[in-house]
């Protein structure tokens, strides 16, 4: 059976993944935090993009641009005119919701009327009711002020994508690194959008983490480039550990397409409440890069030496979401079986995306075998994250490390104080190897496949 949603949030906060912000003055709503096995987590599932979109590739840097942004680059990019969402109000319990995403319920006929034929109409979600006011677009920013007035020349804004912060360096970076198209730049970080109906737990929050690419290439090369980046995106999430079936690659059509875009598809995850964006890849064309030099009067152009000719790149985008992307390991890594005539809980994590990859467990606390155990914990630190439990049977420490997703246990026993040796156990098969101490760390990679 896939998990619920319930089962997934207990988890999480019953093994500290992820807490709820602020609990202790009731909760902010939208905002969580990441406990020591969330931080873990979503650092190793950064760690695991940037490896595959920087460290393995020659064509991609890295760059982090500024959180505050100066007004300008929203106006040029189109986002104070256009990053809105139609809101509407209830008009029976005055709650405010998105238009587009309502649900739908069949309509209610007036009180005396003759029942209607059946028809589907938006359906307040709070007190079920029907009658709205009239939509109207409401813009997604975080304004702020910066400096001591707040007046309309202190504004400035929370970003709300990363991408702005590529674009309005494209020059700065191809002076610097001597990039040749088809290149990249890469970026991790926080965003922040007012949503105006956050939930299903940490997939639409108000403050968010992106990992985004920003792929520049020859006009001619769009197609082929954006065909690539879908498919090797896809593979990303398989590669991973999230079986096939519960990905899928949807076109939007294009009363869906961003002002920007000519082309998107998203990379979708089946959630327990159904197919949900994992991440976007977009075609943004020359879009951005014609805009800021519009408004800011500056060359953002590729000149190729080699033919003598000037053009803008386009600009092909893959943006995914580490909190959605963590979402979905956990989902596909859950999972319930016997072993022993025990019901078991695992987490079936990819040992790159589990938050500990090995567990150092000594059979006792007695002062020898700790002192041992703490010497192998030392040996493989410098390799691996690593837990240490002394706590409790050997037997539940090998559950709470199942459930929180460790690949591979070391045990340490009193044997070991005389052979030196010690016992890996397996997550996933459950089988047990004993294995001297001097070749530990390379059983252990070996294992990972690190």
């Amino acid at each position: 059976m896939p998990v619920s949603m319930e089962e997934l949030v207990r988890l999480c906060k019953a093994r500290g993944f992820v807490y709820p912000s602020a609990e202790i003055y009731g909760g902010f709503r939208s905002t969580y935090d990441y406990g020591p096995l969330g931080v873990l987590m979503a650092r190793n599932v950064k760690d695991a993009w940037w490896r595959s979109m920087v460290q393995l590739r020659r064509e991609v840097v890295g760059l982090d641009a500024a959180v505050l942004s100066s007004p300008r680059i929203w106006e040029a990019s189109g986002h104070l005119k256009n990053f809105t969402d139609p809101l509407v109000d209830c008009l029976s319990c005055k709650q405010r919701w998105r238009a587009d995403e309502l649900p739908l319920a069949p309509k209610r006929p007036a009180p005396g009327a003759p029942e209607p034929a059946e028809e589907m109409v938006p359906t307040c979600p709070n007190c079920r009711g029907q009658d709205f006011t009239d939509a109207r677009p409401f813009n997604l920013m975080f304004k702020t002020f910066v400096g001591p007035l707040e007046d309309e020349g202190a504004v400035a804004y929370l970003r709300p994508e990363t991408a702005q912060g590529h674009f309005v360096n494209f020059a700065n970076v191809l002076q610097s690194e001597h990039l040749v198209p088809p290149f990249g730049t890469a970026q991790i970080g926080k965003s922040f959008r007012n949503e105006i109906t956050p939930g299903n737990f940490v997939f639409r929050t108000r403050e968010f983490e992106q990992m985004e690419l920003e792929y520049y290439v020859p006009p001619a090369d769009a197609s082929r480039w954006f065909d690539y980046w879908c498919s090797e995106r896809f593979d990303w999430y398989v590669r991973y550990g999230i079986p096939r079936e519960m990905l899928r690659l949807r076109h939007h059509a294009e009363e869906e397409l961003s002002h920007y875009s000519a082309a998107t598809v998203d990379v979708e995850f089946a959630f327990p409440w159904g197919w949900g964006e994992l991440e976007g890849i977009a075609n943004r064309t020359d879009y951005d890069l014609k805009a800021h030099a519009a408004a800011s009067g500056q060359v953002l152009e590729y000149f190729d030496s080699a033919t003598g000719q000037r053009y803008v790149p386009y600009v092909i985008e893959p943006a995914a979401g580490v909190a959605r992307a963590m979402m979905a390991f956990l989902i596909a890594g859950y999972t319930t079986d016997e072993v022993a005539g025990e019901q078991r809980t695992s987490l079936r994590l990819h040992p790159r995306i589990a938050p500990y990859q090995v567990a150092v467990l000594p059979l006792s606390k007695k002062e020898n075998l700790s002192s041992f155990a703490l010497e192998v914990l030392a040996v493989l630190q410098p390799v691996v994250m690593c837990d240490y439990d002394d706590t409790r049977s050997i037997g539940r420490r090998y559950r709470r490390q199942d459930e929180i997703g460790t690949p591979l246990c070391v045990t340490v026993d009193f044997d070991s104080l005389e052979d030196k040796a010690v016992t890996i156990r397996d997550r996933d098969s459950t089988q047990q190897e004993r294995v001297p101490v001097d070749r530990l760390v390379e059983a252990v990679t070996s294992r990972l496949a690190w």
